[in-house]
C-alpha cells in the first residue's frame, strides 16, 4: 500500500498571495509558514519552483532580484515565504539596510513561522551571512534545514564529501536543531527529502 505525502498536493496548488515591503504588510500572523532564505544567487527561487511544480518565484542571473517578502499560499492555514536574498547583490546601500531591517523584524516577530530553509551554494557554503542566520535560528530555537544547492556542479563523490564536511561544522557550532541535505533544482535531486521536512513543519501526516 503506497503512502502519499500530502505536501505534494499542497505544493502543486501553491499560488502567489502577496508581496510585502515591510512587516506591517504581511498577511495575518496565523497558521503556519516556512521561510526560504539564502545568499543572493544561491538558487532560492529555483528551489521554490522545483518543490512546488510551479513558476512561483522569479529566477534571475542577476543577484538581488527578490526585494520583497513574497508569500505563497498552500491552503488557508499554510504558506511558503520567499525572503529577500542577502549578500553581494548590486543594490544601493539604503535598500540593503531596508531589507535587513524588515527581514530582521519578520524573523523576530512572526509567530506563525514554523521553520527556516536556508539555501547555500555547495561551492560557497557557510558564508558570514549564512552563519548569521544559523546564529539567529539557534538563539530563537527555530528549526532550520539547509539545502546545499547546485549539487550537480560537483561530482557525486565531491558533493557527498562537501555535505559531510559542512554537516560536521554545523553539528559542532550549532547543534542538532539543524538538518542538511544535497539539492539540485536542475537534476531534481533531494526534492522528496526536502518535502518531508516541509510536511513535518507544516504538521501534515502521510495518508495511505
Amino acid at each position: 500500500m503506497s503512502v502519499k505525502n500530502p505536501i505534494i498536493g499542497l505544493c502543486q496548488q501553491a499560488s502567489f498571495l502577496i508581496s510585502a515591503a515591510r512587516v506591517e504588510q504581511c498577511p495575518p500572523d496565523e497558521g503556519l509558514e516556512i521561510a526560504f532564505a539564502g545568499r543572493s544567487n544561491a538558487g532560492k527561487s529555483s528551489a521554490l519552483n522545483t518543490l512546488t511544480h510551479a513558476n512561483l518565484a522569479r529566477t534571475s542571473k542577476t543577484p538581488g532580484r527578490t526585494q520583497l517578502l513574497n508569500f505563497f499560499t498552500l491552503d488557508q492555514q499554510r504558506r511558503l515565504v520567499d525572503l529577500p536574498g542577502y549578500g553581494y547583490a548590486k543594490v544601493p546601500i539604503p535598500l540593503k539596510q531596508h531589507w535587513q531591517k524588515h527581514l530582521e523584524a519578520y524573523l523576530s516577530s512572526r509567530e506563525s513561522l514554523a521553520g527556516l530553509v536556508l539555501l547555500m551554494d555547495i561551492r560557497h557554503p557557510l558564508t558570514p551571512f549564512d552563519c548569521m542566520m544559523l546564529d539567529w535560528a539557534q538563539s530563537s530555537d527555530m528549526p532550520l534545514h539547509i539545502l546545499l544547492t547546485k549539487a550537480d556542479k560537483l561530482t557525486f563523490g565531491a558533493a557527498k564529501n562537501e555535505l559531510l564536511k559542512v554537516q560536521k561544522e554545523i553539528n559542532s557550532r550549532w547543534g542538532d536543531n539543524v538538518s542538511i541535505q544535497l539539492f539540485s533544482a536542475t537534476k531534481r535531486t533531494g526534492i522528496e527529502q526536502a518535502r518531508e521536512v516541509l510536511a513535518t513543519w507544516l504538521e501534515l501526516t502521510a495518508t495511505e
